[in-house]
């Protein structure tokens, strides 16, 4: 047996659909969702590489601290 939800069209947009058991309107656009999920994708790995950078910074202050404070005893 499919699985395959009939779709209510939503009038104004070929994109969309009303769920009718949920009352959901869900996007049918599948280009749209992959694009959505590169970017998703995207939007992660710049935070994932923020989060690398603003570790190794600490780290640099930490030495140069340390390497300071050598100096000053």
């Amino acid at each position: 047996m499919d699985d395959i939800i009939e779709l209510i069209p939503v009038e104004g947009h070929t994109t969309l659909g009303r769920d009718p058991s949920s009352n959901a309107i869900l996007n049918t656009d599948t280009v749209q969702y992959e694009a959505y999920k590169k970017a998703r994708a995207e939007a992660r790995r710049k935070d994932r590489d923020l989060n690398d950078l603003r570790s190794e910074v600490e780290e640099l202050k930490n030495l140069v601290n340390t390497l300071v404070n050598k100096e000053d005893k």
